[in-house]
């Protein structure tokens, strides 16, 4: 049985995204483990030492009893959709989200990570846009980010944004893999500035790999690269954007705005990223 890590800040976003992650299992034939992480607030006043343990047990006392309350929402939210049958468990960790995040993937072999991209509600507020595109860069196993408004909608039609590269060939035949399992169509799609110069291109031998799978292969050049994006999402009515994700040195991470970092901001589709 595959086994899909569900970080959750109990927000009203994330249990929208948690419809993704049962109808996923049910479709995979996974369990869900649902993970809440929380940090001990700062004490940045004089003398705070000797009530510290206090603090501590009363931070530690209202996570617990905030945990204990949401943990039966996500059942009925499984009820309600007709999928109490998938397994569900539930962690709590004190500690840092996208590190927990990354420690117990890698520790337990998780197969994806679904998570909303933005929620708040008072006491539970996180910055999860933010979180979710760190997670997406370095968390290994598959992440499929939900947008705040996204609903679901049975994944039809995959799009995979791409440069036909030699080294997205391995994401484009986990993205094959995954069209067998949703019985979807996918759409490759490469978006490039005209001044763009292709050095390679690896469609003639993707095609042999396709096999029986339905695959079209599109390449659209204009200045407006996300604008292409936003409009193929919207024309050919996509269900999930899929992508690989390349790692970048620090300066590039300090002075560029990753793609899917864009994305995930400005659509309703969820997003799969793919790591080599």
């Amino acid at each position: 049985m595959k086994k899909i890590l569900f970080p959750t800040d109990f927000s009203e976003v994330s249990k929208n995204a948690f419809i993704y992650a049962l109808k996923l299992a049910e479709s995979v034939n996974a369990e869900i483990v649902t993970i809440h992480v929380y940090q001990f607030l700062q004490a940045n006043y004089v003398n705070v030492s000797e009530y510290l343990h206090e603090i501590y047990e009363v931070t530690e006392l209202s996570n617990f009893e905030n945990y204990k309350d949401e943990v039966p929402l996500l059942r009925k939210i499984a009820e309600a959709n007709n999928l109490g049958h998938i397994k569900i468990s539930h962690v709590l960790i004190l500690g840092n989200l996208v590190p927990e995040i990354k420690k117990i993937t890698e520790n337990e072999n998780f197969d994806f990570v679904v998570m909303g991209t933005k929620g708040a509600t008072s006491i539970k507020e996180t910055f999860f846009g933010t979180t979710a595109t760190k997670v997406m860069n370095d968390v290994k196993a598959l992440v499929l980010a939900i947008p705040a408004h996204c609903t679901y909608h049975p994944i039809e039609k995959i799009l995979f944004i791409t440069q036909y590269k030699l080294e997205d060939t391995g994401s484009f035949v986990r993205v094959l893999s995954l069209s067998k399992i949703f019985q979807s169509h996918i759409d490759c799609l490469r978006a490039a500035s005209p001044h763009h110069e292709v050095k390679e291109d690896s469609r003639e031998d993707w095609k042999v790999l396709v096999e029986n799978n339905e695959v079209t292969f599109h390449s659209i050049k204009g200045e407006d690269v996300e604008g292409i994006i936003l409009n193929f999402i919207d024309l050919y009515k996509i269900n999930l954007i899929a992508m690989h994700v390349y790692h970048r040195n620090l300066f590039e991470k300090l002075f560029k705005i990753s793609l899917s970092k864009k994305l995930s901001f400005h659509i309703n589709v969820p997003i799969l990223a793919i790591h080599e």
